[in-house]
């Protein structure tokens, strides 16, 4: 059994991943009305209900996972039916996060010439990303002998920070492939360690960085007043691609999200101290992520009118170059908003990491 404040930054990191910053920036081709109302709608009356409904489901059946309380209330060709359909999805969901987080790590890229440089941001998101895993190691050692969760979480975040300062400070440069095979072993492991080793404390140390990451937007996007460019509402067909079902399939992480369901019942639950804690961790833990996609979705309408980002970078990075531009515009120096953008990345990646280790496990 885990503490409700542990288990609430585990299932956060491992539902959140980079969906719900891809899935609005993606979608904003469409104006921000329909997906703010998307995220809203969809986020309080489907998502955090079938995360809530899911996870309690399971505790009601002795901590099972979805597919036997499937078998239990339908039947055992349901199960299979139902389980074989979510293994091939998880199998798509590893390749993806796999693909990003390598990406994120790699430490050359290509320039505009097309030669292969050293990328110094992605080398101190890996470097700091390396580092996390003995500090949860630790921390997760720590919370087995019932040190005092402040005292711990203190001495973790602290630790967590320095990380950072050691990958700004030193960045490692592996290629891509490099990072794919170190990858691939690392989600191995973690998927077959105890829960508590390694899963479970590196989510609840990342989900600072997330917290962390949020509010600095939150207090960029307050102080600066940002204008917003996009349009309310682009149109229903935009370049070949429809409203319906684009914009549901797009934004799903901020919304509802069928992995979520998968995270609540398959690893949440046989962690969970208290049927009290459920709300808090299947309920809230989606409320705080519709917060981090209404975050992306003004990210993306202050840095363009149709929502047409491929000019700035991926997802993520239109995200980071927004929010660190608001820290510009509050009259920060280069140095302090080059490092809030290398540390918007790192937890981005970091999120992307903790889903793919979850999905792994959950496969």
């Amino acid at each position: 059994p885990a503490k409700a404040p542990v288990l609430l930054g585990h299932h956060f990191s491992s539902i959140a991943g980079a969906g719900p910053i891809n899935g609005p920036i993606q979608a904003a081709i469409f104006g921000w009305v329909p997906v703010l109302l998307w995220i809203v709608i969809g986020g309080i009356f489907f998502g955090a209900v079938q995360d809530f409904s899911a996870l309690f489901a399971s505790i009601r059946h002795k901590g099972k996972s979805l597919g036997e309380v499937i078998e239990e209330n339908i039947s055992y060709k349901s199960k299979v039916c139902f389980t074989v359909f979510a293994w091939l999805v998880l199998i798509l969901v590893v390749a993806a996060f796999a693909d990003i987080v390598a990406g994120t790590f790699a430490g050359f890229t290509a320039n505009t010439d097309g030669e292969m440089v050293k990328n110094a941001a992605n080398g101190s998101v890996a470097m700091a990303s390396m580092l996390f895993i003995p500090l949860a190691v630790g921390f997760g050692f720590l919370n087995r002998k019932n040190v005092n969760l402040g005292v711990s979480t203190i001495v973790g975040v602290l630790l967590l920070a320095l990380c950072i300062f050691v990958g700004l400070k030193s960045p490692i440069y592996f290629s891509k492939t490099a990072w794919l095979v170190v990858i691939f072993i690392y989600i191995f492991i973690a998927s077959v360690a105890p829960v508590w080793i390694l899963l479970q404390p590196r989510d609840y140390l990342n989900s600072f960085l997330l917290y962390f990451m949020m509010i600095a937007a939150a207090i960029g996007i307050f102080f600066t007043n940002p204008n917003v460019q996009l349009k309310a509402f682009t149109g229903w067909n935009i370049g070949g691609q429809t409203l319906f079902p684009f914009l549901f399939i797009t934004v799903a992480c901020g919304a509802v999200s069928g992995f979520h369901s998968l995270i609540g019942s398959g690893t949440t639950s046989k962690q969970l101290n208290s049927e009290k804690d459920a709300k808090m961790i299947g309920y809230g833990s989606m409320l705080i992520e519709c917060v981090l996609a209404v975050i992306a979705l003004i990210a993306v309408g202050y840095l363009t009118s149709d929502g047409a980002y491929a000019e700035i970078g991926t997802p993520p990075v239109v995200f980071a170059t927004a929010i660190s531009t608001f820290f510009a515009n509050m009259g920060m120096g280069d140095m302090a908003v080059t490092t809030m953008k290398t540390i918007i990345l790192l937890a981005i990646s970091a999120f992307a990491l903790t889903s793919l280790d979850t999905a792994t496990r959950l496969g």
